[in-house]
């Protein structure tokens, strides 16, 4: 093994190249409060422009084997998908607002059933407007392969029918009637094995929310292409169960902390709390109750934040452990769990304390963990990755990619 000048590493004619973020939560600072002033101002008309600027200066600061991303797009083609989104939302809402359930209801199962057409558009336009040594890249999975992998999308609806049907024959008293605008809606009355229904129910929806992003993550790689060169995907669905399987346990022991932590500072102070309101009239213990509220609250808030912070450090090492480019080309991450998720923690203290204004800081700063974190193995080097690399030539899925969370680091 031999380091060149330029920090890359040579093993048996394998180049290692680590993957550089070179901004700063300062720099991101101006970017995001423009975006938020000029967001306001137009009364969020500015939105797709700032999506284009805040995509363009992360991908400009994200070095890849000594070269930049590039966030190559039209900036109509944001804003027309900025527009079909808010326009179905807007319909959502005004049909909702004027009592028309069905027109509601219609819109909502619509946009179930168009959540496959919606990811795989995100993808097909966020991917091809990455470009790198002026490479492009490229989503090529066909429809039908993008509503198979959605099948638990449907396999949920289905179950929860069944489930709902099963409630109501196992139900020991007629079921109850909600009072509406419309039809009564039929609750099943509660008894054992209604509620232990509901829970298998429950535990085969986590199954199928699991194997939906092992199917979406798992075609995204397989699917994407880097010039005429395919992605390698070596995860299986159950490498995803055991991630899930080991923030359910992490969960479980932050509760626990949690919960003696909250115990040890409050003593016996909370039933001193409740005498001092009781005499303080029926204010005094609304008061209290709000109280107690926001503390119950809080207690959810930082159990959570470890919890999710930790499954997202755990499936992006899973991920880009296990990804590649063909077989010239793969990734490894050295991304330590614990260090996330305690940059995590201080970044959620420092934007509360701030009213929000750290909020850049915290983007760029985990941003830099897990971009910092990654290396990209090249046979042969770049010159001859980029010579067997060939250019490859919307939008509404971007928007639609922004409204779900998706992002292509992580």
């Amino acid at each position: 093994m031999a380091m060149s000048d330029t920090g890359v590493i040579r093993r048996q004619g394998i180049d290692a190249h680590p993957v550089e973020f070179t901004g700063s939560g300062s720099e991101y600072f101006r970017v995001w409060i423009v975006n938020v002033l000029l967001s306001i101002v137009t009364l969020g008309i500015y939105t797709p422009w700032a999506r284009r600027r805040t995509a363009q200066y992360f991908y400009s600061h994200t070095q890849v084997a000594g070269s930049p991303m590039e966030f190559v797009v039209q900036q109509r083609k944001m804003v027309l998908g900025f527009l079909l989104m808010a326009a179905l939302y807007i319909a959502y809402q005004v049909a909702s607002e004027t009592g028309q359930q069905l027109a509601a209801s219609l819109l909502l199962f619509g946009f179930a059933a168009l959540l496959p057409f919606l990811w795989g558009s995100a993808m097909r336009f966020r991917l091809s407007a990455t470009r790198w040594r002026g490479v492009r890249f490229a989503f090529l999975a066909s429809w039908r392969e993008v509503y198979a992998a959605s099948w638990p999308v449907f396999a949920i609806a289905a179950l929860w029918a069944v489930v709902f049907f099963a409630m109501n024959a196992l139900s020991p008293h007629p079921p109850i009637g909600v009072e509406g605008d419309g039809p009564p809606v039929q609750l099943p009355s509660l008894s054992g094995p209604v509620v232990g229904l509901g829970l298998l129910g429950m535990a085969l929806t986590l199954l199928c929310v699991i194997r939906l992003e092992y199917n979406f993550r798992s075609l995204l790689v397989l699917r994407a292409r880097v010039g005429d060169q395919m992605g390698r995907w070596k995860p299986v669905y159950m490498d995803f169960v055991r991630v899930w399987l080991a923030t359910a346990g992490f969960f479980l022991l932050v509760v626990v902390v949690v919960s003696l932590v909250f115990t040890l500072l409050a003593g016996g102070s909370t039933a001193l709390l409740a005498q001092s309101f009781k005499g303080s009239g029926v204010a005094g213990m609304i008061f209290f109750f709000i109280l107690a509220a926001v503390g119950v609250f809080l207690a959810f808030v930082l159990a959570t934040l470890p919890v999710r912070a930790y499954r997202q450090a755990r499936i992006f090492q899973l991920v880009w452990n296990n990804t590649g480019v063909s077989h010239i080309a793969r990734f490894k991450t050295n991304l330590r769990t614990s260090a996330f998720i305690g940059l995590r923690i201080k970044n959620a203290l420092l934007t509360v304390v701030t009213l929000g204004f750290y909020r850049p800081f915290a983007v760029a700063s985990e941003y830099a963990m897990k971009v910092n974190s990654v290396t990209l193995h090249i046979k042969g080097g770049t010159d001859q990755l980029v010579g067997q690399l060939v250019k490859q030539q919307g939008a509404f899925g971007d928007a639609a990619a922004d409204a779900m969370g998706l992002d292509l680091i992580g």
